[in-house]
């Protein structure tokens, strides 16, 4: 039987050691690469989704998202956006419910989307629905990735400059974690449903002062 916690607190979060990504990652800056990653990803049956946007400072002032990021468990796509906006083979994909897609808070990434194409999405799922179906608490991508794989997601990257002319070697580890990190989760938690072979662990001292309000 194997114990998935709950929750996970910070200060444990911190001491784990740090994901990385070993895996291809291929930059996506004209159609022509775009059609032919498309054409790859297609093959999959599920794909980790996730997207950056340079993040603004001032009041008011807000950035298109500017990386699109896919993740087959191999390879990582970065489809920089704010060079080739959203072409029709990547709009199509993300429309279509053949292959599934899975991300976290996908509906504002697809909000975000908006600013630059209207999207219909198709096949996608949000890892807190399904973390909270089978009693893991956390939201967030670092703390249920730790619960289910001990390691940590460095997240020192998250405010970069994502419109950057070339992305830093740091910022294209820290954009394919996060895709293939959702796929990761995803396919951890299949695996664990269908098997059922584990059980939820919970704060003991969370639930006595619980029972004693």
């Amino acid at each position: 039987m194997i114990e998935i916690e709950s929750k996970l607190d910070k200060s444990r979060l911190a001491v784990l050691p740090k994901v990385v990504f070993d895996g291809l990652i291929e930059e996506i800056d004209s159609v022509e690469k775009a059609e032919k990653a498309i054409n790859e990803l297609s093959m999959e049956e599920v794909v980790g989704f996730d997207t950056e946007t340079r993040p603004s400072f001032e009041k008011g002032s807000f950035h298109k998202i500017a990386l699109l990021q896919l993740s087959t468990a191999r390879t990582a796509y970065l489809f920089r956006l704010n060079v080739i906006g959203i072409p029709d083979c990547v709009a199509d994909f993300l429309s279509d419910a053949k292959v599934t897609k899975v991300g976290l808070s996908v509906r504002d990434d697809f909000c975000s989307l908006g600013s630059r194409r209207i999207i219909t999405p198709g096949g996608f799922v949000d890892l807190p629905d399904i973390c909270g179906e089978m009693g893991i608490e956390e939201k967030g991508l670092q703390k249920i990735f730790a619960i289910l794989f001990g390691q940590r997601i460095s997240k020192n990257q998250q405010l970069s400059n994502w419109e950057i002319e070339s992305l830093t070697e740091g910022q294209r580890q820290y954009a394919a974690i996060d895709a293939w990190a959702c796929l990761m989760i995803y396919l951890r938690l299949k695996e664990l449903r269908t098997s059922g072979d584990y059980r939820i662990i919970r704060d003991e001292t969370e639930e006595n002062n619980t029972e004693t309000r």
